[in-house]
């Protein structure tokens, strides 16, 4: 659950705010409701698949198992663009941060600053992740701490009004200020508060019993993110007001120093760096997981699962932490970063709750340790709001998002021309496909 909770948690600090001058004030809060909704759905579902199907694979093996190997592949290059797009957004958010604090110089180079996070938090992986995962949970705690702080300083200087400030466009409300695809527009940006909390499943080869431990986590993640989430999206605004919060590079921080409260400022500031770096190397640990376990199917080159002494997946997290920061470089803008992240993510949730429909009819009687409440049906609407979400991409930034296009069609021709025919039988995804297919002819 912890884990869980440091994947998103950097989500509260930095990037949700641009939703706000896509949207408005309103349209971000409808997108945080459509969109968690689509989350709860999504994780009960993927919950159930977990229990059934625990790998390190995670919505890769659920898809796999349900949609077949082109299916799998699929998810697992959908799931793969959010986890290298993810952290290379973070990384700006960690960057402005440092600069917030003042500590490093205003004209230091900025790409200079994101290369040296990459390098010590990819160094740190490579070295061995095990402690250090453990230090993340203690450092995601300081980081609630951070939110429950700003809470406490940010309340009593709320005022509503400042939720509605901005001017409205021709035939627009101050309510809903740029329409309905403003509205469209914030959706990815609701889905920041909870990007990321799916990668809990990934940790099932490690979990001690991930038939019953991964369901919970997943849940409770959820309920926190919730929780969370809610705090800062109606308390920054209402301080601030939405016209300044839509362009803050560090929003709590920015809200805090306007309540003239500098000193709770800096603690935020330094404590929601933290958070900011518990999901920016929890992100690095689920990318690298989830290239390792497509490549030791196959379904990626094989080199890329090569693991050193310290079991470590060396070659997965280079290559990770190498196109995250060229990224960067080529991008240089956070929020469509966290786009291009975002659509990636609603792609594999589309697959994922097809997936789950998928085996609640076909595969009825499958050993489940955990059931969705609703079954299909919930799957179902996660699954209406997910494609809901991958179109609402191209309102954000239709260049990037068809960028993402064109590399996942790259590695379709990639898989039908080269992969299909060199997939690894006895890769843990595989066997369980042909487990469950046995299973069903003896049933």
């Amino acid at each position: 659950m912890g884990l869980g909770v440091a994947y998103v948690i950097s989500g509260d600090f930095s990037g949700w705010n641009y939703g706000i001058a896509y949207g408005g004030w309103l349209g971000l809060a409808i997108a945080f409701v459509l969109m968690g909704c689509m989350y709860v759905c999504t994780v009960l579902g993927e919950a159930e698949m977990s229990s059934a199907l625990p790998t390190a694979g995670a919505g890769f093996a659920f898809s796999r198992c349900a949609m077949g190997r082109f299916g799998g592949f699929l998810t697992g290059m959908a799931i793969t663009v959010e986890y290298v797009c993810a952290p290379a957004a973070i990384s700006t958010f960690i960057a402005n941060y440092f600069l917030q604090l003042g500590i490093i110089p205003e004209d230091f180079p900025f790409l200079l600053l994101v290369g040296i996070i990459f390098i010590v938090f990819i160094g740190i992986h490579v070295f061995g992740v095990g402690e250090a995962l453990k230090l993340m949970l203690v450092i995601t705690v300081v980081g609630a701490i951070a939110l429950a702080a700003f809470a406490f300083g940010a309340a009593p200087h709320f005022d509503a009004a400042a939720l509605f400030d901005i001017a409205p466009d021709e035939g627009a409300t101050t309510s809903l200020p740029f329409g309905v695809s403003g509205l469209l527009a914030a959706l990815p940006f609701g889905i920041w508060f909870f990007l990321g909390v799916e990668g809990v499943a990934l940790a099932a080869e490690e979990a001690k019993d991930p038939r019953r431990d991964i369901p919970k986590a997943i849940i409770g993640s959820m309920a926190v993110l919730i929780g969370t989430g809610l705090v800062v999206l109606i308390l920054a605004a209402g301080v601030t007001g939405s016209e300044f919060m839509g362009a803050s590079s560090a929003p709590l921080v920015d809200a805090l120093n306007i309540a003239n409260l500098p000193g709770l400022a800096l603690f935020v500031n330094v404590a929601g760096l933290f958070g900011l770096v518990a999901s920016f190397f929890s992100l690095i640990y689920a990318g690298s997981r989830e290239i390792f376990a497509l490549s030791r199917a196959g379904y990626l080159p094989t080199f890329l699962s090569l693991t050193g002494s310290r079991k470590t997946p060396w070659v997965a997290l280079l290559v990770q932490g190498v196109i995250g920061f060229a990224l960067v470089v080529i991008v240089q803008d956070g929020d469509v970063l966290l786009n291009m992240a975002v659509l990636g993510a609603c792609l594999s949730y589309v697959l994922m709750n097809l997936s789950h429909v998928i085996l609640r009819l076909r595969q009825p009687n499958m050993k489940r340790g955990w059931k969705t409440p609703g079954g299909a049906l919930t799957t179902g609407v996660g699954l209406v709001l997910s494609a809901i979400a991958v179109v609402s991409t191209f309102f954000v930034d239709a260049i990037a998002s068809t960028g993402i296009v064109c590399v996942l069609a790259t590695g379709c021709v990639y898989f039908f021309v080269y992969a299909r025919k060199r997939l690894i039988s006895n890769a843990p995804e595989e066997e369980l496909y042909k487990l469950e297919g046995a299973g069903q002819e003896l049933r």
